[in-house]
């Protein structure tokens, strides 16, 4: 019998509630509603939610009754398989059981999947966990469990969206008698660790009865599939541990070994062990490999190979690895190797143990699969490079913003007293022209390093990449052609329009680079629903709807060596002088800064896509009140106001001063933040505007206006700063009447902004 699914009759039961809510709401607002029209109005939609309602009952009612006759139709497609077949719920409820589950098992409807379990294993509840959260992301899972005299492989197929197909064979090892063997050593304990019974093969393993496990085994307490070293004098030392309930007060503890000795002979047993498994000669020719090493290796039978014919990247000579391991060095520590296998990238643990047989050394290596581990490894580390590199591009990019002021500042000094007529000023212009190209060079640093300033809105991505298409069509010359495909619908997204039109530009001109013989370029734009969170190579995306942009080429494509490297600064796959590497880095910290995922996908030959996901703008709509008349006078081309000037960097101090001096105003310097404090002890001297840098060594800029703020409350502030203004908002975001300048400004930029906040400190006041 299939029981009903309660949490979806749960959720049925609360839309109704809803919709029915809202149908009575809309009729009692029609009763009460003054005008006719009105009434009908809301008549109407009450009518049109009472459908619904009935509607969702009927959608609800239709998909319940097929989900029931699907589990049903599945129930009886296994009820004759020979093999215990159940049809469980998330939580475990058993829905359905097949004749060989209730006769093995004594399973039936209404039963616990973990009864049916813990009654074969003590492991139930992790066992059960462990494969249906596999068969949840693959659709499949299989898990072999060790029983005293058989092995039990268990299988879960996903079935629709909240149940599983369970599957249990039994698998027995016999002797050559026929008997069933119990080949492992199997002991029974009672309370306290006291030994009640064990099989032949944990006698010989013991040399004989023990009293309490403690005599055998070391390391105890037992941990179920931990490695425990046993006092044994045998070829295997270590044994992993399976524990099984025997009743109450009792357990079945087996010890499978971790190296089996049947490695010793090409017998079945070894054959069929789902532990990968070789066996070397001492210069590492592989004289044997079972089942599962010749899968992973990607070798047949008969194939004569060499551990480093199938192996590489241990650092130092395999086969002087090998010859230490065959003097018995080195044998307790694992090593992570390569494998050379073509069709996909495979990192493997190996173990090696020394063996004599015959009166020859020979070595087993057991293999283990660390491709999820090494790729965890190679994440972090790449984490933790791309925050060094961040860390030292913010820090460079701020001694560069510093440069850059005193050149250009310097510069539109010059600038004030030569006319174009003079011969040199075309050479200042060509000065302040690349003193901002180098700016602009500096700020993709700070892009990478996610430091840059950005001015986030809410931006419609069709009207933007409808208004660049002009500017990219002359981007990519006559022999690429640029094809936008634009959804009919997109909802809004949170950036920096400048910004996001400049990752546009670089993937635009990378695509357009990649295609030297000409080509198309497609840009596509669409909407995307994630129900569950989403991985794509190493990076897991939140579930949530995101606006999706992808940027297609047809050109060189990228090897796969190299795909991972893309977005790492100053990595280029252009020919020296042809790019600085920095464009996809700065496409990369720009998309992350803003909250997006940006993934690469490529093939040597076959072109590139890199695809841009950003979060769907929820923030709703705000209409700006229309500004008030005001009769705030305009900045005057000469002040008369006194500045504190406080700067640590001598020459954008002495170009600031000269700056401010030029445009009328009376400068105070002080080199740091205590000499401006002390200064400001002389309650005579008059202060009317404070201009800070706002990174200094000692005190900083916030912290100093602060308590200076403590004496003088009303005196406005611009801060300066060659880092983003996300420094100066972690520090200073409490501080009212405060300005921000970044590094690098020009004379009129500095002297613009210290007017106005010298116009707009004078009008709080005149207010008060």
């Amino acid at each position: 019998m299939i029981t009903p699914d309660r949490p979806r009759l749960a959720r049925l039961f609360s839309t109704q509630a809803l919709l029915a809510l809202l149908a009575g709401l809309c009729w009692l607002l029609a009763w009460l509603a003054p005008q006719p029209a009105l009434s009908a109005g809301f008549q109407a939609a009450g009518a049109a939610f009472a459908v619904a309602v009935i509607g969702a009952t009927l959608a609800r009612a239709i998909q319940g009754r097929r989900r029931k006759k699907s589990l049903e139709n599945m129930g009886l497609l296994v009820e004759h398989d020979i093999a215990a077949c159940m049809l469980a719920d998330l939580d475990g409820t058993v829905l359905h059981a097949n004749r060989a589950a209730g006769k093995t098992y004594g399973a039936a409807p209404g039963g616990s999947l973990r009864a049916v379990l813990g009654a074969q294993t003590a492991d139930a509840t992790g066992l059960i966990h462990r494969v249906q959260s596999e068969a949840t992301r693959d659709g499949i899972a299989t898990e072999s469990v060790v029983l005293p005299d058989r092995h039990m492989r268990v299988c879960a197929h996903q079935v629709g969206p909240d149940a599983f197909l369970w599957r249990f064979e039994l698998f027995e090892e016999r002797d050559p008698a026929g008997n069933a063997a119990m080949r492992y050593p199997t002991l029974t304990l009672g309370r306290g660790g006291t030994v009640l019974w064990m099989n032949e093969a944990a006698r010989a393993l013991a040399g004989g009865r023990v009293r309490s496990i403690s005599d055998l085994i070391e390391d105890t307490p037992l941990r179920p599939g931990a490695v425990h070293h046993v006092d044994t004098q045998g070829p295997v030392s270590d044994f992993t541990v399976n524990i099984h309930q025997a009743g109450a007060g009792r357990e079945e503890v087996i010890l499978v070994p971790s190296t089996p000795p049947a490695v010793q002979g090409a017998d079945g047993g070894f054959e069929a062990l789902p532990v990968p498994l070789l066996k070397l000669t001492a210069k590492g020719v592989i004289e044997l490999a079972n089942r599962s090493a010749r899968e992973m290796l990607s070798i047949g039978p008969e194939d004569e190979a060499t551990l480093s014919d199938v192996m590489e990247g241990l650092g130092r000579s395999i086969p002087d690895w090998l010859s230490d391991a065959a003097a018995g060095k080195g044998l307790a520590r694992s090593e992570f190797l390569r494998l050379t296998r073509s069709d996909r990238e495979v990192f493997v643990q190996v173990t090696l143990t020394r063996i004599v047989e015959d009166g020859r050394t020979l070595l087993v290596a057991v293999l283990n699969d660390a491709t999820e581990l090494k790729s965890l490894e190679a994440q972090f580390v790449q984490s933790q490079k791309m925050q060094a590199i961040g860390q030292l591009a913010g820090g460079v990019a701020h001694d560069f913003n510093n440069l850059l002021t005193a050149i250009s500042g310097h510069c539109d000094l010059l600038l004030l007293r030569h006319d174009q007529g003079d011969p040199e000023y075309g050479d200042l212009i060509q000065i302040h022209q690349n003193a901002n190209r180098a700016a602009g060079l500096v700020g993709q640093l700070l892009a990478f390093s996610r430091k840059q300033t950005l001015r986030p809105e809410r931006l419609d991505l069709r009207d933007t990449l409808s208004d660049l298409t002009h500017l990219l069509n002359r981007l990519v010359g006559e022999k690429v052609a640029l094809e936008l495909r634009q959804s009919a619908v997109l909802p809004p997204i949170r950036a920096d329009k400048r910004q996001l039109e400049q990752v546009i530009m670089n993937l635009v001109v990378n695509a357009r680079d990649a295609m030297a013989d000409g080509g198309t370029i497609r840009i596509e734009t669409a909407e995307r629903d994630l129900d569950q969170p989403m991985d794509h190579g190493r990076a897991k995306v939140p579930a949530g709807n995101y606006v999706v942009v992808r940027v297609e080429d047809e050109g060189t494509g990228i090897a796969l060596d190299k795909l991972e490297k893309v977005f790492e600064p100053f990595y280029t796959t252009k020919r020296t002088g042809e790019g600085t590497g920095l464009g996809l880095s700065t496409v990369y910290g720009i998309v992350k800064q803003t909250g997006g995922f940006i993934f690469v996908d490529s093939a040597l030959g076959k072109g590139s896509v890199f695809t841009l996901m950003f979060p769907v703008c929820d923030d709703p709509v705000t209409v700006a009140p229309a500004p008030m008349p005001q009769t705030v006078p305009e900045p005057a081309a000469r002040a008369d106001g006194v500045v504190l000037l406080v700067e640590d960097e001598a020459p954008v101090r002495a170009f600031a001063s000269r700056a401010l001096a030029h445009r009328g105003f009376k400068v105070i310097e002080a080199g740091c933040a205590e000499d401006a404090l002390e200064l400001l002890q002389d309650e005579a001297l008059r202060i009317d505007v404070f201009v800070t840098d706002v990174v200094m060594p000692g005190l900083d800029g916030p912290s100093w206006v602060r308590q200076a703020r403590a004496q003088r409350p009303d005196v406005p502030v611009v801060f300066m700063s060659g880092y983003a203004e996300d420094v100066f908002k972690s520090q200073g975001a409490r501080i009212e009447s405060s300005a921000f300048l970044a590094k690098p400004f020009s004379l009129t930029d500095l002297t613009s902004i210290v007017n106005q906040q010298l116009v707009a400190g004078t009008s709080q006041t005149a207010a008060e």
